[in-house]
């Protein structure tokens, strides 16, 4: 699908350097990884003291070998 968006030249040749990509393209898409990544952790962040668990829970009993 194409698309054309007005993108500040600096900003995306900044981009470019930074994260040493070689296309526009590349660093639009890495750009667009890492915010649905970064959405995705703060929707998690929102879960803490949400969910129930099991105090008696041994978590080391999993670390010994078999």
């Amino acid at each position: 699908m194409a698309t054309n968006l007005a993108i500040d030249d600096e900003l995306l040749k900044e981009a470019q350097l930074t994260g040493k990509h070689k296309t526009k393209k590349a660093a639009v898409t890495a750009a667009l990884e890492e915010y649905i990544r970064q959405r995705n952790q703060v929707e998690i962040i929102d879960m803490f003291g949400q969910i129930d668990y099991d105090s008696d829970y041994n978590y080391k009993d999993g670390r010994k070998r078999r």
